[in-house]
Parts: C-alpha cells; sequence; structure tokens
C-alpha cells in the first residue's frame, strides 16, 4: 500500500527524516458540513498562497467493476503526489462513488472498501470515519510528509476525524466553516444539483449535529460562519497568519 512509504519520501525530499510529529509548520484541520463553503474558502487560499500549503483530500472507494480487479485505479495513478493548481495535492482515501467530473487520483482516490478496510486494520490512519455508508480517512505519515517539506497541511476532515485528530501529536489548528442557517445550506447544496431528496435530507441532519457539536468547548480553536465569503476568507487568513510566516520564512517555494 502507499502509506507506509511516506515517511521515506519526507526523507527523500528534504535529505533527512522529519524529527517528530511536530516538526514544520501546524497542519490546519478545516471541518464543517458540506456546502458550507470550505472548497471555496481552500481554492481562494490556495490561489493567494498555493506554493505553501499541502492539502489533503480523503481518497474514496467505490465499486469493484469501475476500478478493475487489482483494487487500484485504472488511470495508472500509483504516486501520492500530484500537481494541482501550483500546490501539492495529497490525495487519500473514501469509499463514495465519484461525482460527475471527479477523477481518480485528482479530486481523490478512489478504492474498494475492502483495500481501505485493509489500510485501517494496519494501522495507517490517524482518521477515518463512515458517513452515508462511504468510509473517509487520512495518514499520520502524508501529514508528515507536508510539514518536512515546511508547507501547511490542510486537513479536509469530520467530527469524527477531529476527535481522532485529537489523539495524535500533530498539534493542528482546528477550524469549523458552517453556514448561516440550515435554510441557506438547503438552498447551496440544491443548487448543485447532486443531491436526491434522500441524500439531501441526510445531509441536513448530519449538518445540524455537527453544527451543534461545534460548539463543544475545546473541540475548535475558530468558528466561521460563513455568510460573506470575503469576510469569512479574512477570518481564515487571521487564524493561519502565523503558520504562513513559519512556511514563508523557511525559504520553500
Amino acid at each position: 500500500m502507499l502509506r507506509r512509504p511516506l515517511a521515506g519520501l519526507a526523507v527523500a525530499a528534504l535529505g533527512r527524516a522529519p524529527a517528530d510529529g511536530m516538526s514544520g509548520p501546524r497542519p490546519v484541520v478545516l471541518s464543517g458540513p458540506s456546502g458550507a463553503g470550505k472548497s471555496t474558502l481552500l481554492k481562494r487560499l490556495m490561489q493567494e498562497h498555493g506554493s505553501i500549503f499541502g492539502f489533503s483530500v480523503s481518497r474514496e472507494s467505490h465499486t469493484q467493476a469501475e476500478l478493475g480487479s487489482s483494487g487500484r485505479p485504472q488511470d495508472g495513478m500509483c504516486g501520492l503526489w500530484m500537481f494541482q493548481m501550483g500546490h501539492r495535492c495529497l490525495f487519500l482515501d473514501t469509499t463514495r462513488d465519484p461525482r460527475p467530473g471527479e477523477e481518480n487520483g485528482k479530486d481523490y482516490y478512489f478504492v474498494t472498501r475492502e483495500v481501505m478496510q485493509r489500510d485501517i486494520a494496519a494501522g495507517d490512519f490517524i482518521e477515518h470515519a463512515e458517513f452515508s455508508g462511504n468510509l473517509y480517512g487520512t495518514s499520520k505519515a502524508a501529514v508528515q510528509v507536508v510539514q518536512a517539506m515546511n508547507r501547511i497541511c490542510v486537513l479536509d476532515v469530520d467530527l469524527q476525524g477531529v476527535r481522532n485528530l485529537k489523539k495524535t501529536d500533530l498539534r493542528p489548528i482546528y477550524i469549523f466553516v458552517q453556514p448561516p442557517s440550515l435554510e441557506v445550506l438547503e438552498q447551496r447544496l440544491r443548487q448543485r444539483n447532486t443531491e436526491t431528496e434522500e441524500s439531501l435530507a441526510k445531509r441536513l441532519v448530519a449538518a445540524q449535529a455537527d453544527m451543534e457539536s461545534s460548539k463543544e468547548p475545546g473541540l475548535f480553536d475558530l468558528i466561521i460562519v460563513n455568510d460573506n465569503l470575503d469576510k469569512a476568507y479574512w477570518s481564515l487568513k487571521e487564524a493561519l497568519s502565523e503558520e504562513i510566516k513559519k512556511a514563508q520564512g523557511t525559504g520553500c517555494s
């Protein structure tokens, strides 16, 4: 599997092994319901500061027929890194079907449930969660590779992932992005034209639960209510300003 050699990638990149899980700029955990605007904020962040960020995307698994007998993407993608919008993009695991226009190894890494469960059993994940019948996950070694390259690793995970990350030594900055209301969230999701009435209802129920859970003391360092994109983006940049300075100060390009 791809996860175990990751520490070796860091060594090759820097000529040395990372000292520990806290080497390099602190990672950033970005959480929030689908439709809250996380992707829009991240895209803007990457456009302005793409060279100092590594974005960790969940790898997704879907049907064996779509992947082939090997359980690997048929497009031949076998490396862990890819370049997108001028920054390094880290693709990991999940199990939902791809949405229209999504590609293996680009938006996500689609694998079978069997492959992902094997990696979970091997202890390769710092977080894994199941939502609407699909598995999602991120590996600790993948984050350390980004840190070793003096980049800020952005982790887009759900509430289960946030709680699991609290058990690691990665010391991320925890940020929750939420819509101004469930009504606004429903409008945004409907405009995507990707949801059935059943899946939409499930997302709204999950969003309401997440928004309530986000109020738990100590769970997040910052909650951003995305009712104005410019204001939300300013809040995000302000929260990351110290880590951005650290990464820029290392001379990374």
